[in-house]
């Protein structure tokens, strides 16, 4: 599986992945959602909440949609906490 066949992730999505170094589901589910929208949102790319919700819905397959308010508010609560340095 690639990460353009996940739910709610599309060509533009996959790409800001790729640009921090998420190349694969794999490689997704062992950052994180949090940690991974955290990485692409300090490259600079302009993006949203949804973003975060899209990665996490990804992870479970399901629709971004279907998370709860709880699920968003702790995925929100995760961004705010420090990035791992890079290994």
């Amino acid at each position: 599986m690639e990460l353009i066949d996940m739910k709610n992730l599309g060509k533009t999505s996959v790409q800001w992945l790729k640009a921090v170094g998420i190349h694969s589901p794999e490689q997704l589910r062992a950052v994180g959602a949090a940690a991974a929208y955290s990485k692409v949102k300090s490259r600079g790319f302009r993006v949203s909440k949804v973003l975060l919700y899209a990665l996490e819905g990804a992870l479970l397959d399901v629709h971004w949609s279907e998370l709860n308010e709880d699920h968003k508010s702790k995925l929100l609560k995760d961004t705010q906490q420090p990035l791992s340095p890079p290994t």
